[in-house]
């Protein structure tokens, strides 16, 4: 038997922020009870063989889940627990924005079993969240996370971003300061990225806007590690920190390779064997669904190489590293061969011992540059 997950993934926004890649959409509200329907038909056929698998976490992502109301919600989970045995559930978590999650509504969520929250705050600078189109104010942050503490939340996670254009040192320092006094479970501290197709993006070819320097980047990463780690949220993967015992155990079963079930437009799924990838438009999962066909535009089969340079990758990105036993044998000189280049070319981003291979906290910070380089 193994541990697994189930993601839904709800694209609902109220708009969309200039940073996001996710699949999100705005202005379809009209939308909802249809998808409603179209995820509960894709949930009751669907037909994965689980039988060797444990569900112990779900995660409701988006978009913004918190916009779905009470009884679609409770539709969803119905139905999950309908076709899954969900009885070794531990961790079932929804994303929420500040504003956007009225505590009537947090209080049915956690009623339902939805035992964690968590809240996209990204900055308590009016400044930044206007340049970040983030259309909640530095309240309303407050005002969520009280919400959620009394609708009965005791693991909140909360998402911050830095390495924003504009600003400045204090701003971030201050960020930091204000989300521990808030005292969350959980941290998620990201570093702004211009992805491909979004508005920032365009925004940065274009010279409209420069992203802060790698050295700025390189130091706030270094500072934001020491001042969360001194206030006791360690550090586990390259952007996010938990209290101890309070890690995402669903993003572990993404980061170690393990199998989840995915609902949903756009959502990815893993099986042990197939990756596949739902169609990354409403109306064409919709259409798919309601036809009674399989709403997957992409399947493919993971070959044993690919197998490997996901644990390899994936576990590059974690605190702990990864262990030359969980890779086979005839993999292991090639394996050893890379980490040593890596080491003779960059000294101080990689730690090495018989048997772990970790980055160094620097490594960490260049971990999407250095990861190619190792994978076999």
């Amino acid at each position: 038997m193994k541990y697994a997950g189930i993601y839904i993934h709800i694209p609902f926004c109220a708009i969309k922020c200039m940073y996001c890649d996710f699949y999100s959409i705005a202005d379809r509200e009209d939308s909802i009870p249809k998808f409603i329907e179209a995820i509960i038909k894709e949930i009751e056929q669907c037909e994965i063989d689980i039988s060797e698998w444990i569900f112990d976490t779900i995660f409701i992502g988006g978009g913004t889940p918190s916009l779905i109301q009470e009884d679609h919600m409770d539709s969803i989970l119905s139905c999950l627990n309908k076709k899954y045995d969900l009885s070794n559930l531990k961790e079932l978590t929804i994303e929420a924005n500040p504003g956007e999650a009225p505590k009537d509504r947090l209080k049915a969520f956690n009623s339902m079993g939805i035992n964690r929250i968590s809240i996209g705050v990204q900055s308590f600078q009016p400044e930044l969240l206007k340049f970040l189109t983030r259309i909640h104010d530095r309240d309303q942050i407050f005002e969520t996370y009280d919400n959620a503490r009394s609708a009965g939340f005791n693991n909140i996670n909360c998402d911050l971003i830095y390495s924003i254009p504009g600003q400045i040192w204090s701003h971030w320092n201050n960020d930091l300061a204000t989300i521990m006094r808030m005292d969350p479970e959980h941290i998620s501290a990201y570093t702004l990225t211009a992805e491909k197709g979004t508005d920032l993006f365009s925004m940065v070819s274009n010279y409209d806007i420069s992203m802060p320097s790698k050295d700025q980047e390189s130091d706030w990463f270094t500072r934001t590690h020491a001042i969360l780690s001194k206030n006791g949220y360690e550090a586990y993967e390259v952007s996010n920190f938990s209290k101890p015992g309070l890690e995402c155990l669903h993003n572990l079963h993404y980061w170690n390779i393990e199998p989840y079930l995915a609902f949903g437009p756009s959502a990815h799924g893993y099986d042990g064997r197939y990756r596949w990838n739902n169609a990354r438009s409403l109306d064409q999962y919709i259409e798919r669904v309601m036809s009674g066909n399989s709403p997957m535009s992409m399947k493919e089969e993971i070959t044993l190489l690919d197998h490997i340079n996901e644990k390899i990758g994936f576990g590059m990105r974690m605190i702990k590293g990864i262990d030359l036993d969980m890779i086979p044998n005839k993999f292991q000189k090639k394996l050893k061969n890379n980490i040593k280049i890596i080491e003779q070319k960059y000294p101080d981003h990689i730690q090495v011992s018989d048997k772990n291979f970790t980055f160094t906290q620097k490594g960490m910070l260049f971990a999407d540059q250095l990861i190619p380089e190792i994978l076999l």
